[in-house]
């Protein structure tokens, strides 16, 4: 297993999940593929109301729903990327919707504006042609990169993730 692990961040409705189902569809074909969404709102639930698993999550216990083609893990603590990484067990690569503070190689995503508040945390972004790029003022060491290129995208990602095992 590879174990490289890249991050994407980027405000709200910019298009973070669909370019992390795209990235994930062509690299599953040769990797094994992890992903952590963020979910900063907690609004999150584990399985349906009412059910057996919504119930003992409703404990506030962790749980482990295990059939015969997947396992479903809910944890009730914040966990650490050590943590998280220990959780998936054995991957090519992890792909991380947001968590900020996580260190890991960044790409931020946007459309229509940037949001320089995330440049600080970005080692490149990802725009398309909403953007006037001449009204920002990114810094030199930022990659800049075409949302719509998924392809080039796809080679920043392999060139940039980082080892975390």
């Amino acid at each position: 297993m590879k174990n490289l692990a890249i991050a994407f961040s980027g405000p709200s409705n910019t298009g973070k999940t669909s370019l992390i189902i795209k990235i994930s569809n062509i690299l599953k074909v040769d990797n094994q593929i992890a992903i952590v969404k963020h979910d900063p709102g907690d609004k999150a639930t584990f399985d349906q109301n009412g059910k057996d698993s919504w119930k003992f999550a409703q404990t506030g216990a962790d749980v482990l729903v295990a059939s015969p083609t997947r396992t479903t893990f809910f944890s009730q603590k914040r966990k650490d990327l050590n943590e998280i990484i220990r959780v998936f067990g054995e991957f090519d690569f992890l792909l991380v919707e947001g968590l900020k503070t996580l260190p890991l190689p960044r790409l931020s995503i946007f459309r229509n504006e940037i949001d320089e508040s995330y440049l600080d945390c970005s080692n490149a972004i990802a725009i398309d042609d909403s953007i006037d790029i001449k009204k920002y003022n990114i810094p030199k060491n930022i990659e800049i990169l075409d949302l719509n290129d998924t392809d080039a995208i796809i080679e920043w990602v392999l060139k940039n993730a980082k080892k975390v095992r």
